[in-house]
């Protein structure tokens, strides 16, 4: 379903649960939601490709590694953290936690401000610039882009359509967005969802900031 929702509401924490739900977009990128209630962990797994871990809510803690390589992350709402393939990681809460998981069905070119096991704060990742659109690659292949933007205020996107399904994450400030001819408000924490094909557009309301992933495939 397309229009604007929240990750978080709809995936709120239950105590003593670990739920994990798919997204719904259908691609070789895989894209789930976690839910972690509080005290929870998820026990060490690796996979044969990076893996992107998106926080939305809470503080979620990860562990990289094992024995005396170990390494421990935290990971906070607007923050990612990106593991190489066959990195063995563990997430744990104390408090509660939710994320989104997103699993590139190949290797990906990160940006050289991303560094690999570092935690990345998106909304800092781009100014404002007076009057623009300031937009930045965060990782990237053939089959899918996931991208930061600030929007100064009274700036926006003339209406296009998209290569392939999208999901937007609103990061900080207020927007409206237009989507096959209605018009949609969205604020920091809520998302949007974009069918491939589907005409949309973005109207800053005041200074915004969203992260964008792209689906090519």
């Amino acid at each position: 379903m397309n229009g604007v929702f929240s990750a978080v509401r709809e995936h709120e924490p239950k105590a003593g649960l670990t739920i994990s739900s798919p997204s719904g977009l259908k691609a070789e990128t895989g894209v789930d939601y976690f839910s972690l209630g509080a005290g929870t962990e998820i026990s060490s797994e690796k996979y044969d490709r990076p893996v992107i871990y998106f926080g939305l809510y809470g503080h979620g803690v990860y562990q990289l590694g094992n024995g005396r390589e170990v390494q421990w992350r935290v990971v906070r709402p607007g923050e990612i953290l990106m593991t190489p393939a066959n990195t063995l990681c563990r997430k744990e809460t104390a408090d509660g936690c939710v994320y989104a998981e997103i699993m590139p069905g190949k290797e990906i070119q990160m940006n050289e401000a991303v560094k690999a096991g570092e935690v990345f704060q998106l909304g800092m990742a781009v100014p404002y610039e007076k009057g623009s659109v300031v937009n930045m690659d965060v990782a990237s292949n053939d089959q899918m882009k996931f991208a930061v933007m600030a929007f100064d205020e009274g700036t926006g996107l003339s209406p296009h359509s998209a290569p392939g399904d999208a999901l937007a994450f609103a990061l900080e400030g207020k927007a409206v967005i237009g989507y096959e001819g209605k018009e949609y408000p969205i604020e920091a924490g809520e998302n949007f969802r974009f069918e491939k094909g589907g005409i949309h557009s973005i109207q800053a309301d005041g200074k915004f900031k969203m992260a964008l992933l792209l689906l090519l495939a």
